[in-house]
Parts: structure tokens; C-alpha cells; sequence
């Protein structure tokens, strides 16, 4: 693996991540997340998304190595170890994942265009229960779709909101999306489909004034959509590190013998 002499070092804004970010930064020097050829996160899930969304915004996209001091910490790897950072990293293997990219158009006209590595969800807005059409490829495949809302989910995120949904879990290489309803009235049978990565996803919000929706990619969100789009974004391919038999792979395989 290759040894990285540039390393930026991000914390975030917890008592515990800024305590141990600290003691970190007196093991050796550290520059600028601009200049770096890598980076190490401290905190949890949440933190390490908002960093790897500041890489894409800044055009400046480098392996990342997670500490977790968070909850879950799915994409980080533990805290504590007998190994310095520049070890651990040296050793550590890197795991490539690709973003969403999700365009939204409002009911007023507006577009936004948003990265997602977890999921893109759609959720309804108020009481009244979402209407939405459903095309894959251009081609309707569900002509209303009733329910509470519906989520894309890469393979990344297939175990975040997405699981909870009762989606499937999908290994990070399968180059497969998680379509994935969320309390649908009707149809009331349908489970979602897991569609090739290659595919667009447009979901269109049938009465969208009546029934308003919004949009939710990662942790930002657009309010009243008309129309969404979504397809992976390879070209903004993401790389998370792990420290050797606890990787991104290995722990998505695991979840599903979970019990």
C-alpha cells in the first residue's frame, strides 16, 4: 500500500473527537484537508460523509480513514490501536465506492443538482400520503406509486436507512441500486427491485402541489420537487480506508447473517 507524507486530520465538533483530535495532532505534522493526499476523520458515520462531501464540493477527492468516536461507526474503523496512524494507514486497504448524483426540479422551476454516497430519499411532506411515478430508462415502470416515500440506495448505504426500510443489503461490488419502498399503501405488495448502477431513476411527484414531496441526498434537501433524477456518479469515485479484516466489505457481508 502506498505510505502517505501529507495527511490532513478533521475532527468533528464533539468533546471526545476534539479531545482526541488534540493528542493526534502532536504525533507528527499535518496540512490542509487542499493539500493532502490523504485524510483521517474523527468522529462518526455522519461526520465522515459531511467530510467526504466537502472532497467532491472542493474538487479535491483522497482516501479517507475513519476514527470512530460516534455511534455506529459503520465506515470508520476503531479508535484505539497499539499502531501509530502512519502504520495503520500503510497497511490498510482501500475500498472504493460511488456516489449518487441526484438532480431535482421544484414545483417553481428550480434545479438543484446534489451528491449522495448513502441514498437519494423521497419523502412526502405533509399528511397527505405521496403519488409518484416511477421510470427506469426512460420507460414507466410504475404508473402511481402511494405511499409514505421511496429510496435509492447505493451499496454503501444499503445498510443505513435503507435496511430499516426492509430494503436489501447489497454487496459493494455487486454495481447494484436498492429501489426501495417506504410504506407503500399501493401497490402494497411491492418490496422494490434492485436495479443495475448503470440505469436512471426518475421519479416524477403526480398532484405534487396537492401532495407536496421533498428530496433527500445524504443530509441536504430540496423541498416541493416536480420531478428527480438519479444515477450513480462514477467519475466522483470515493475511497474509504480500513484497517486490514474489518473493511466496508467484510461488515456489509456480516449484516446479513445478523439476527
Amino acid at each position: 500500500m502506498p505510505e502517505f507524507s501529507r495527511l490532513a486530520l478533521l475532527a468533528s465538533p464533539t468533546d471526545r473527537a476534539q479531545d482526541a483530535c488534540d493528542a493526534l495532532r502532536k504525533a507528527r505534522a499535518w496540512v490542509p484537508l487542499e493539500e493532502a493526499q490523504a485524510v483521517v476523520v474523527i468522529g462518526g458515520d455522519g461526520y465522515m460523509l459531511q467530510t467526504l462531501h466537502t472532497m467532491i464540493d472542493i474538487d479535491h477527492i483522497i482516501p479517507a480513514f475513519g476514527l470512530n468516536l460516534g455511534t455506529v461507526g459503520f465506515l470508520m474503523n476503531k479508535y484505539r490501536s497499539s499502531r501509530s496512524i502512519d502504520e495503520r494507514l500503510a497497511k490498510a486497504t482501500q475500498i472504493a465506492i460511488s456516489p449518487l448524483r441526484m438532480t431535482a426540479t421544484t414545483n417553481s422551476g428550480e434545479v438543484h443538482s446534489v451528491c449522495a454516497i448513502n441514498e437519494v430519499s423521497l419523502l412526502r411532506e405533509t399528511r397527505q400520503t405521496a403519488k409518484l411515478e416511477v421510470s427506469v430508462n426512460g420507460k414507466v415502470r410504475m404508473p402511481e406509486l402511494a405511499c409514505d416515500g421511496v429510496l435509492v440506495a447505493t451499496p454503501a448505504g444499503s445498510t443505513a436507512y435503507n435496511l430499516s426500510a426492509n430494503g436489501p443489503i447489497l454487496p459493494l461490488s455487486s454495481n447494484m441500486l436498492a429501489l426501495t419502498p417506504i410504506s407503500p399503501f399501493r401497490p402494497r405488495r411491492w418490496r422494490g427491485a434492485i436495479l443495475p448502477d448503470t440505469y436512471e431513476i426518475v421519479f416524477k411527484a403526480l398532484e405534487s402541489v396537492k401532495r407536496p414531496v421533498l428530496v433527500v441526498a445524504d443530509q441536504k434537501e430540496v423541498r416541493d420537487v416536480s420531478e428527480v433524477r438519479v444515477k450513480a456518479w462514477p467519475e466522483h469515485r470515493l475511497t474509504l480506508m480500513f484497517d486490514r479484516g474489518q473493511s466496508l466489505e467484510d461488515r456489509i457481508f456480516a449484516e446479513q447473517f445478523m439476527v
